[in-house]
């Protein structure tokens, strides 16, 4: 009796134990498929890992999997759409043509608007060690041209076999900067969209910004382009929506500021919600979980190393 009771025992354990296995690898899957389905984007490439808004960030975002490389443009001198998250040489990763370091106090002196491209290709972006990034890999790298960043990527992709990418291109500017540090929003969006028109990748990009001037005039010019409203302020999403005067494709606010109550809002107005920027990997699959339509992150493997 005993013994028929222990086999019982035992297989009931081990029924239960297969059961709550399976439940493990049928939830495994359906975070798979889920993460599959957002439109995973690396922030300046993959800043994290290496120097942001460079070509090998981008080749390296691309070989991890992302949906969309996430980048920022300014203009130069001669009119060329440049790649930079600040409108100067930011002292946290640029080289002079000298190969000295540049002061917080001098970097605005280092204006790419007041510089040709020639001569900002004497600045190196890639070996400085970065203070907030340090395991980020050094190379030697300097601020690509727009149009070098569409041909490397749709290059490599077509190379690896791999779908064709997304571009999020974010315009810097701001109403004080206008005639120093960048063109007015017009002349702006009009160099911009030159170059992504030239490339044909029109369909696979969109243009973000939180100076609301530049997607205004996009929207008047180029309807057929896609926008983001860049958020980090406490407004309430209808006051930022108020103060833009349309209601964008894509809503991006920082991480911190997306909830439930959010996200309702955005399906009501038929935008998607791709917050940024999202570093951890548990935060990562809670948003995901909550419902955002992307994810902006300057480490696309630690979502997708788990995945593959």
């Amino acid at each position: 009796m005993i013994n028929r009771f222990l086999h019982y025992f035992f297989f009931c354990t081990f029924i239960i134990a297969c059961s709550e296995s399976n439940i493990e690898q049928i939830n495994e899957v359906e975070e798979k498929n889920t993460i599959k389905k957002i439109d995973f984007q690396g922030h300046r490439g993959c800043r994290g890992l290496l120097p942001e808004n460079t070509l090998p960030a981008f080749k390296k975002a691309l070989d991890l999997g992302v949906t969309t490389l996430e980048m920022d443009v300014v203009i130069t001198q001669d009119e060329k759409v440049i790649l930079s998250h600040e409108p100067w040489f930011s002292h946290e990763i640029a080289l002079d043509s000298n190969g000295s370091s540049i002061s917080e106090k001098d970097e605005r002196n280092h204006r790419i608007f007041a510089m040709t491209f020639d001569e900002i290709q004497a600045y190196d972006v890639g070996m400085k060690p970065h203070p907030r990034f340090p395991n980020q890999a050094k190379v030697k790298a300097t601020k690509p041209l727009l149009s070098e960043v569409f041909s490397m990527a749709e290059t490599h992709a077509t190379e690896t076999s791999r779908a064709l990418p997304y571009y999020n291109i974010e315009t810097k500017s701001l109403p004080e900067g206008d005639g120093i540090f960048h063109p007015k929003p017009e002349e702006f969006v009009d160099l911009l969209v030159a170059e992504i028109k030239n490339a044909g990748v029109e369909d696979r990009t969109v243009i973000q910004s939180f100076d609301v001037r530049t997607l205004q005039v996009a929207k008047e010019k180029y309807p057929e382009i896609q926008l983001v409203l860049l958020v980090e302020n406490t407004e309430t999403p209808e006051e930022n929506l108020k103060i833009l005067g349309f209601t964008p494709d894509i809503y991006s606010p920082d991480y911190t500021l997306v909830n439930e109550g959010l996200i309702s809002f955005a399906r009501e107005k038929g935008m998607k919600i791709i917050p940024w920027t999202v570093n951890e990997r548990e935060e990562m699959v809670a948003l995901i979980e909550m419902g955002v339509d992307g994810l902006i992150t300057d480490y696309p493997d630690r979502l997708t190393s788990q995945e593959q």
